[in-house]
């Protein structure tokens, strides 16, 4: 783990909440921890780690496994 990263994770405005509540069973029960990352300072650093190492499960940066996968295949689009 790089010192960028751990800057960030602490940080968080998820840092001492509850995981689950960032690993839903589905999109629909997302709305929670998207809630969370909507107010929070490292959203955009959080989501681009997750872009980065395509982290496959939980919201990540206010986008959930589905958001995030349309945003690669964006971007590779543009690219």
């Amino acid at each position: 783990m790089s010192v960028k990263e751990i800057v960030w994770r602490q940080l968080g405005a998820c840092r001492g909440l509850d995981p689950s509540v960032f690993y839903p069973d589905d999109d629909d029960e997302a709305q929670e921890a998207k809630h969370v990352c909507a107010d929070c300072g490292v959203r955009v650093a959080c989501l681009e780690y997750a872009l980065q190492v395509r982290e496959k499960a939980g919201v990540w940066g206010g986008a959930t496994e589905r958001e995030r996968r349309r945003l690669i295949r964006q971007r590779r689009r543009t690219a």
